[in-house]
């Protein structure tokens, strides 16, 4: 039986079409996923990502904890509220998920996870406080829903719903996160446009989704959430990358931290092994759409497409691709679509963000 989130009867009531998305009950679009996409690029749009997992690790000494388990390095987190983006890696350097992990006390840290991948990452975060820090507490927080509001608009209409939200929130930049009330506010999304990522109890869920949908922001499902990620250059886990997948060849070195000598798990497999392949941006010149697992032909060798679709603001087909270390930005591929050979201009991501095209 699938997994439902909080907001489940309530996607069903707004004539949502549901699907089976890693073994949860969600809705991928609730008429056509191109004008949901438009509404969040033009206005705002809301998604349910209660089957996210917020995750709290509580007790002395996370800091180093999460310096170890981490790709990235917490230590860039100076601030209260602030976050950072990272991968948590398995010993031989592949991604066991992609994480938001924030700093809210010594005593404290939030981690959000992704949905499929929510109970290995427990696990293996379990694992790993048992090894080196017994003394931490690792709490899932299936009692927390969260709805993610996004687009030009998108600060405003929270505002508008909770209204005591400006104050504490007004000043965020994005990646900070405020807690008040009942409320955990950060400004983070998937979508390359502002807004906010709205933690509450699970009780409180489908009266923010209600109130909000009364103020004009529309109800976003999976599909558009896709093209708007794939737009703004964001990888999706189990396409883009996996543990089978060195993040610094799919497009991920940004968030591996390799100059200080802190050690952390999958470092020396990463040091170890020589980067041959690099994760670029590909839009089709001619008719036809990219896919997941086309094959791509290049002068130095073959590569493949991990994400593709067409792209509403840009009005033409996209993908992410991982091709060998000597194709430039501006060269012209070959991408084989249906036993034929379709040319296609090699670009860096993103494509689109703040509602603009940028390809």
């Amino acid at each position: 039986m699938l997994k439902q989130t909080p907001l489940n009867q309530t996607h069903r009531d707004m004539g949502a079409r549901m699907v089976d998305f890693g073994g949860w009950d969600m809705p991928v679009n609730y008429g056509s996923q191109i004008e949901e996409h438009h509404q969040v690029r033009r206005a705002a749009g809301m998604f349910d990502v209660c089957h996210m997992l917020v995750v709290d690790v509580t007790g002395s000494g996370i800091r180093a904890f999460l310096q170890y388990l981490l790709a990235n390095n917490v230590d860039k987190l100076k601030e209260p509220g602030k976050a950072l983006y990272s991968c948590m890696l398995n010993p031989s350097g592949g991604v066991i998920d992609d994480l938001i992990v924030y700093f809210m006390r010594e005593d404290w840290f939030r981690i959000v996870v992704n949905a499929g991948t929510a109970d290995k990452d427990v696990a293996w975060m379990e694992q790993q406080r048992a090894a080196r820090a017994p003394q931490l507490t690792i709490r899932p927080r299936r009692d927390l829903a969260m709805i993610a509001v996004q687009g030009p608009q998108a600060r405003e209409k929270v505002w508008q719903a909770i209204p005591a939200a400006r104050a504490v929130t007004e000043s965020l930049k994005p990646f900070q996160a405020a807690e008040f009330a009942q409320y955990f506010i950060g400004r983070t999304g998937y979508t390359g446009e502002d807004g906010f990522e709205v933690m509450l109890p699970v009780a409180e869920a489908a009266g923010l989704w209600k109130t909000l949908n009364t103020l004009g922001v529309a109800p976003i499902g999976l599909g558009a959430r896709d093209t708007l990620r794939l737009e703004a250059g964001m990888n999706l886990y189990g396409q883009d990358m996996g543990e089978d997948v060195n993040p610094l060849e799919a497009g991920l070195a940004w968030t591996v931290e390799l100059t200080s000598p802190r050690d952390f798990i999958g470092k020396q497999a990463l040091l170890a092994k020589p980067v041959k392949m690099q994760m670029l941006g590909l839009v089709l010149l001619d008719k036809g759409v990219l896919r997941g697992h086309q094959k791509v032909a290049t002068s130095h060798g073959a590569g493949e497409i991990t994400s593709g679709s067409f792209s509403p603001t840009l009005n033409q087909s996209i993908a992410f691709a991982r091709l060998p270390l000597e194709v430039a930005v501006g060269d012209v591929v070959q991408v084989e679509i249906r036993d034929k050979l379709l040319n296609a201009k090699v670009v860096k991501p993103p494509f689109a963000r703040n509602g603009k095209a940028l390809i």
